[in-house]
């Protein structure tokens, strides 16, 4: 991991900057660890972990694949992966709990705030925590940075760290809730789970976030800065709105999801 954050950090300056990026990974690391053992269980935990380590290989692999014209640095990547996995999942759990909370204390309506928070709060908060990854490296590691076919990796990579946490939480309060309600095999939640966030839909994430990084991507061929920046403006834009899309795709009815997985 610290020769990732070299990687991603120039000189001079490098150093300090790996030494804080380094600590920040680390502290949301251990911090985002607890809060998903604290919610899920610790036995929870390890089944939601085991469960959420199966899509990651093939998904980084795929990117990689993408990518291979001009491949990024491994270290590069796995900086933005754990970007994702851990600083920008706890960013969103925080602010995403917050903002429901006080949505809920406002309205005295749980559901109203629930559904609020997944729809209008959750694509803002979640798709620019991942940004953040992206602005990084395309801030100070420029020379991997040189189009869309770039952009397009750094954001799948991110997002698969993201999505990978997520899936812990949900599997293991699936997980959970069936031994608490002692459900058999075809009735289990986690089964469920597994099958719509595994199989159905492991690139939700990065196909949000994608949208995102090929914002970058167009900016890094601008030669203006008009141009360096309203792309990636946009492509945020267009990722909170697909991600709010998916995440009210109940709205559509009981064959809601399957009309916008479509």
């Amino acid at each position: 991991m610290y020769r990732a954050l070299q990687l991603v950090l120039p000189r001079p300056s490098g150093t300090v900057r790996t030494c804080v990026l380094l600590t920040l990974l680390a502290a949301t690391g251990i911090a985002i660890l607890e809060l998903v053992r604290e919610q899920t269980g610790t036995s929870g935990f390890f089944v939601g972990l085991g469960l959420a380590l199966l899509p990651v290989a093939p998904l980084m692999a795929a990117f990689r694949w993408l990518g291979r014209a001009a491949p990024a640095p491994w270290s590069q990547l796995l900086f933005c992966f754990g970007w994702g996995a851990c600083t920008a999942a706890l960013i969103a759990i925080l602010a995403n709990n917050f903002a429901t909370e006080w949505i809920a204390a406002t309205t005295t309506d749980a559901s109203a705030a629930d559904h609020l928070g997944s729809v209008a709060i959750a694509p803002v908060v979640e798709e620019s925590a991942k940004a953040a990854a992206l602005l990084l490296v395309f801030t100070f590691r420029r020379r991997h940075f040189t189009g869309p076919a770039d952009g397009f990796v750094v954001a799948g990579f991110t997002a698969t760290g993201f999505a990978f946490t997520e899936n812990i939480l949900y599997l293991g309060n699936a997980f959970v809730e069936d031994l608490a309600d002692r459900s058999g095999a075809l009735e289990s939640v986690t089964a469920a789970t597994f099958f719509v966030r595994i199989v159905l839909s492991p690139f939700a994430h990065p196909l949000f976030t994608v949208l995102t990084g090929l914002g970058f991507g167009m900016a890094a061929l601008g030669a203006r800065r008009a141009r360096r920046i309203w792309p990636p403006l946009l492509g945020l834009a267009l990722a909170m709105g697909m991600h709010a899309l998916w995440n009210g795709s109940s709205q559509f009815g009981d064959h809601g999801f399957y009309v916008v997985y479509s």
